[in-house]
Parts: C-alpha cells; sequence; structure tokens
C-alpha cells in the first residue's frame, strides 16, 4: 500500500492539463506509441484545443504523466533508443483515477491560465486609439474568418453530437468575442473610449 500512497502523493503535485488529459483518454482506448497519438489528435481534430504542432510537446507531457505514476511504457523494442516515437504505453490504474479527477477539475473550475491576448489589452495605452482601432481590427477580421471556418467544418461532420461539443463552444466563444470587438472599436471610434499614448510608444 505504500506505493499507492507514494503514487497519490506524485499526482497530487501533477496539475491538470489539457494535452495530459487527451493523452489519458486516448490511453483509455488502447495502449499506443506517440505517434499514433499525434496522429490520433490530428485526425480527430483535437489540435484545435490542445498544442501538438511539436512531437516534443507530447513527448514531455507522457514523459510527466510516467513520472507520476499516470502511464507506464510496456514495450521496449531494440530500437527504440534510436526511435523513441515507437515506445507503447499504457495508463495505468492510478492514471485511470486522475483522469476522471482532471476531467471533473478542468470542467467545474473556472479559468485560472494567463492567456495572452488579455495581457495585451492590459497594456494597450502603450498605443494610440489610432494603432489600436487597427490592431484590433486585424484581430476581428481573423476571428471572423475562423468562426466562419469553424461553423463551415461543423456542419460537414458526420458524428454524434457528443464528439463535437469543443467545437460548439469554441464557435459560442468566437461568436462572444467578435461582438465585442465590435462594441470595443465602435467606442473608440465614437470617442466614448479614448486616451493619450505615450509620446515614445510608437
Amino acid at each position: 500500500m505504500a506505493g499507492v500512497d507514494e503514487a497519490g502523493t506524485r499526482t497530487a503535485s501533477l496539475r491538470p492539463s489539457g494535452l495530459g488529459l487527451i493523452v489519458l483518454a486516448m490511453l483509455l482506448e488502447e495502449p499506443m506509441h506517440v505517434y499514433r497519438m499525434q496522429k490520433l489528435i490530428r485526425d480527430r481534430g483535437k489540435d484545435k484545443v490542445v498544442n501538438v504542432r511539436q512531437r516534443t510537446s507530447l513527448h514531455q507531457t507522457i514523459a510527466r504523466l510516467a513520472d507520476n505514476g499516470l502511464v507506464e511504457q510496456i514495450e521496449q523494442p531494440e530500437t527504440a533508443d534510436n526511435y523513441p516515437e515507437r515506445r507503447v504505453y499504457a495508463i495505468t490504474e492510478e492514471g485511470r483515477r486522475a483522469a476522471v479527477d482532471w476531467l471533473s477539475a478542468l470542467i467545474t473550475g473556472t479559468p485560472d491560465e494567463f492567456p495572452r491576448f488579455p495581457a495585451a489589452l492590459s497594456v494597450l495605452t502603450m498605443v494610440s486609439p489610432e494603432t489600436a482601432t487597427r490592431l484590433i481590427s486585424q484581430r476581428s477580421v481573423a476571428i471572423d474568418a475562423e468562426r466562419e471556418a469553424q461553423r463551415s467544418q461543423l456542419s460537414r461532420a458526420t458524428v454524434d453530437r457528443v464528439y463535437l461539443l469543443e467545437d460548439e463552444y469554441r464557435i459560442r466563444m468566437l461568436d462572444a468575442e467578435a461582438a465585442w470587438l465590435a462594441e470595443v472599436l465602435t467606442d473608440i471610434r465614437n470617442g466614448a473610449l479614448q486616451w493619450t499614448a505615450p509620446p515614445a510608444a510608437e
């Protein structure tokens, strides 16, 4: 039982992450290697909610999960040292419990991360209202293009809705941001929102 306690202590200090949760969910289906995980994440559209552009991030996540006893390597081919993506991983019993705990925490919790856009907004007075209008307008165009692309992709989906909830959520968030950006642009243009930028800021 000491091993269980030690594992519990390890996992208690491991912060839940979106990519970690998706890895655990995939390993609940079956053991697999990193290359297959990355391919499935992309094939299933999960790369829209977690960053797997670099396979190293996936390797790092799996290493942390393994260090904390949530996954384990079950196959070590002779060439594994040269091809680490071929190492096969499986979820442990501790990992199964952690997966449910992480899902619960991430669904019921409030946002506690520090996204970049709000950070930029917090120092928007670095630039003039004219420059801010240009920058926000550019973001607004990008947001509009993204939500239209998301809607088009969602309309062509042929799987059950439960597998598309993250897409629905993302579209709603994009809709909300687009509406808010439009309000901010209107307030800047009509003078309801104004400020003076520092002389050396631009």
